[in-house]
Order: C-alpha cells, then structure tokens, then sequence
C-alpha cells in the first residue's frame, strides 16, 4: 500500500503563489503522479500530471502557463507551483499515484487511472 500526504495549503489572495507537495510513503516504488482538484458544488477534475521519471508532464488548459508540477525522486515527493492564482483555483487539491504508468510514459490525466489518493489540501484564493 502507498500512504499520500498532500500539504502547502492554505488562504491567499489573487496573483499570489503557493507550493503544494504531496509524499509518498509506504512501498518505495515509483509512481506517475497527478494532481487534481475539486470546487464546491463540483466534480473533481485534472490539474497537472507527472511521469515517473519526470520527464513527461500534462497539464490542464485552465492552469497551463501558472502551474508546473515536479518530482524528487528521491524524496518520494512531487510538488505543484502554483503561480498567478485566481479565486477559481479555490478547491480542495489532491494528489493521486498510478502504479501501471510506463517509466517514461505520458502521464494521465483520467481519474480512474490512478491507484491511491490522498485526503486533500484546502487552498482558497481571495479576490
């Protein structure tokens, strides 16, 4: 089993920046990494995604040009720049591992790919 831990949430103001991370404990494999989010009253959808070996990244139209998502490896951490936030980026993020992504494949960016979750990270962007 694979624990995520997501953090760096938290309540900021329109233009700012924040930095999620998201670790990984439990077996020490590898995964292709995502993030995703959810807003009130709706579903959770795509925000970024990571290869396994960092390599590959995908990215929401939405956050493409604010957001970049990273990895170490060796810290079984991926993180999420979130840059220029605006009150619609107000969600719950989570991140999320997909154990059968080739090491060198595109990462992706469907919900029911992805083997384990985390609990989630409140960020909240005021106007």
């Amino acid at each position: 089993q694979v624990q995520l831990v997501e953090s760096g949430g938290g309540l900021v103001q329109a233009g700012d920046s924040l930095r999620l991370s998201c670790t990984a404990s439990g077996r020490a494999f590898i995964y292709a990494m995502g993030w995703f989010r959810q807003a009130p009253g709706k579903e959770r959808g795509f925000v970024a995604a990571i290869s396994r070996n960092g390599g590959v990244t995908a990215y929401a139209d939405s956050v493409k040009g604010r957001f970049t998502i990273s990895r170490d490896n060796a810290k079984n951490t991926v993180y999420l720049q979130m840059n220029s936030l605006k009150p619609e980026d107000t969600a719950v993020y989570y991140c999320a591992a997909d154990r059968n992504s080739g090491y060198a494949s595109a990462p992706h960016s469907r919900e029911n790919e992805y083997d384990y979750w985390g609990r989630g990270t409140q960020v909240t962007v005021s106007s």
